[in-house]
């Protein structure tokens, strides 16, 4: 295959992938194992990327949401000429790529309509690779489509759109990893691949588990964040957390990021942890915590779109 791949369009590069990866992304079913629940984890609380947007053969919207964390080990550092080699050689598994493939969760997209989002978490590292090189990039989205049609036996379109003003979608879960690397890909949770085949995969996951987690930092109380305009890019996000344990206002510790609300509380009776989908205007942000109600109204406008 001419080298002057390096040089054509991204659809040229997937066409060449999905062939590859017809070939050689197939798992062998012999190596697939349920671990223990002795083999010792770690939770992994993902940090926003990207969001790419697709739908299932069935006309489904699907968004997936591609995050980072630092637990997630990176893969070995190759340069993109070294990456069309190996995809050309006769045993292109020498390159894999360690993710976290979290559980589909139910949404409602900017359309109240219905939708499914998942959670796919890679290591910092990588996620600055796929930023600096649109080959890698391309690559990963396309490996990692067929670890989620291979692990949720579904139908995925490759004509996919990355979202220019949404990080994610819905909210993001923690995950399980475990700490101890597996030379193979393994399943620790009730799904697991039936593929045919006796290559090799190149996707190495290192997390296939998803729990609700209880921390002793404490429960997470129940709150919703809306966006004003409904529609589009919006000027403001309000989040209503309702903490109905709490009396009064001084014992509420609320810290916001560039695109985060940390919430803790006396005692550990609620703690909150989650990111926005826009980032925000941190020094122009209000709160307002209602003694009667015990809600907590977080407004927070949002960064101008440009």
């Amino acid at each position: 295959m001419d080298h002057s791949l390096l040089d054509s369009n991204l659809d040229d590069k997937e066409a060449m992938f999905n062939q590859l990866l017809m070939n050689a992304a197939a798992e062998d079913p012999n190596l697939i194992s349920e671990l223990s629940k002795q083999i010792p984890t770690t939770q992994v609380r993902p940090v926003p990327g990207f969001c790419l947007k697709t739908k299932t053969n069935k006309n489904e919207k699907v968004f997936v949401n591609v995050c980072k964390a630092d637990n997630v080990p990176a893969p070995k550092d190759i340069s993109d000429e070294e990456l069309i080699k190996l995809l050309e050689s006769d045993d292109p598994t020498g390159y894999r790529v360690p993710m976290s493939i979290g559980e589909p969760h139910a949404e409602i997209d900017k359309s109240n309509q219905g939708c499914t989002a998942y959670d796919v978490v890679v290591s910092p590292v990588f996620m600055d690779k796929m930023a600096a090189s649109e080959l890698f990039k391309t690559f990963f989205l396309t490996v990692m489509m067929e670890g989620l049609e291979d692990k949720y036996d579904t139908q995925l379109s490759r004509e996919w759109v990355i979202l220019k003003n949404r990080r994610f979608v819905g909210t993001l879960q923690e995950q399980n990893v475990r700490t101890q690397s597996k030379p193979v890909i393994e399943e620790v949770n009730k799904y697991s691949s039936q593929t045919s085949g006796s290559g090799k995969s190149l996707i190495q996951e290192v997390s296939l588990s998803q729990e609700d987690i209880k921390s002793s930092r404490g429960k997470e109380p129940d709150y919703r964040i809306v966006q004003e305009p409904a529609e589009g890019h919006p000027e403001f996000l309000v989040a209503e957390i309702n903490l109905s344990q709490v009396k009064v206002s001084n014992s509420i510790n609320l810290d916001l990021g560039e695109d985060r609300i940390l919430l803790q509380t006396r005692s550990n009776i609620y703690y909150l942890d989650i990111y926005l989908p826009y980032y925000i205007v941190q020094q122009e942000c209000g709160a307002q915590f209602n003694r009667k109600t015990r809600i907590l109204t977080i407004t927070m406008p949002v960064v101008p779109e440009t």
